[in-house]
């Protein structure tokens, strides 16, 4: 007995030094990117990163590049959280157990996994290429076509977070509500979206720190520009783009602008996964 015990012991604290070991070593990557995107931009994280336009160049700043990304990430973020939360909804409520809703999930997986680049060619050939031939050359690439694409890359992850996030909620509070006489739309809107609100914030904050560093579809729909463009129909820099071209550069002065966008990519993105994690905290205290 005691050595099946002892033996017990030594697993547990195999697997728990195993398990610290691990997450010291991705806490580590983490400190060294920050610290290595910090090391390298420094010297072009001032003011005039956050206020100049990157046509002047070595001598300028990334001000419309952060815009623009700000404008296209809103834009797919506003495409993505409808479409996404409804058709998650349907899939939880409606479509569960059945063969279409295990399709149809089985189909935004395949979406989940996609390639970006394949995104941005998609939106490129349905949304570029017409809107040029319609408008005679007048409107080709777009912040708008930047923001389809990075929609179809959002929208998957938005779904699929409401779907599992819906799934959770538990069925004696859909008995109830039933039992009650309220009708399943009402209950759908408000009681379990309600219950499963936090989950599917959480879901719309990831997507958009998933959607906040990508290229590939950018450069086939946005393009860029190196002056401030506010209009969401005309060429549109974002950081990810200026990133890739600077990075690119010969010049070592570019060098370090592409490593200060990086340190501001990178820090965009872990202030949302804080905020994520907050948002889902501050749900669990609540039920407490």
């Amino acid at each position: 007995m005691n050595a099946l015990y002892l033996r017990r012991r030594l697993t547990n604290w195999l697997a728990l030094g195993l398990s610290v070991f691990a997450t010291l070593i991705g806490l580590g990557f983490l400190a060294w990117i920050l610290w290595e995107t910090l090391r390298q931009g420094i010297s072009a994280l001032d003011l005039k990163l956050f206020t100049k336009i990157t046509a002047y160049g070595a001598d300028g700043g990334l001000s419309n590049a952060m815009v623009g990304s700000l404008i296209i990430n809103f834009i797919g973020i506003a495409i993505a959280t409808p479409i996404g939360v409804l058709a998650g909804t349907w899939l939880a409520e409606y479509a569960n157990r059945t063969k279409l809703g295990e399709t149809i999930r089985f189909l935004n997986d395949i979406l989940l996994s996609a390639p970006s680049i394949v995104m941005g060619l998609f939106v490129y050939t349905i949304v570029v290429l017409p809107s040029t031939a319609l408008t005679h050359g007048n409107t080709t690439f777009s912040g708008f076509a930047g923001g389809v694409a990075l929609a179809l890359i959002a929208l998957p992850v938005i779904v699929r977070t409401t779907d599992e996030m819906l799934r959770l909620v538990p069925s004696t509070l859909r008995e109830a509500a039933l039992s009650l006489g309220v009708p399943q739309w009402k209950l759908t809107l408000q009681i379990l979206i309600r219950a499963a609100r936090s989950g599917i914030i959480t879901g719309v904050l990831l997507a958009l720190a998933r959607i906040s560093g990508e290229t590939a579809p950018l450069l086939f729909t946005a393009f860029g520009n190196n002056f401030m463009v506010l209009s969401p129909m005309s060429k549109m820099a974002s950081l990810p783009q200026i990133i890739y071209q600077y990075a690119n550069d010969p010049g070592d002065a570019m060098h370090a602008l592409a490593w200060a966008g990086a340190f501001v990519v990178t820090m965009f993105v872990l202030l949302l996964s804080l905020a994520s994690r907050l948002v889902l905290s501050r749900n669990k205290v609540s039920h407490d």
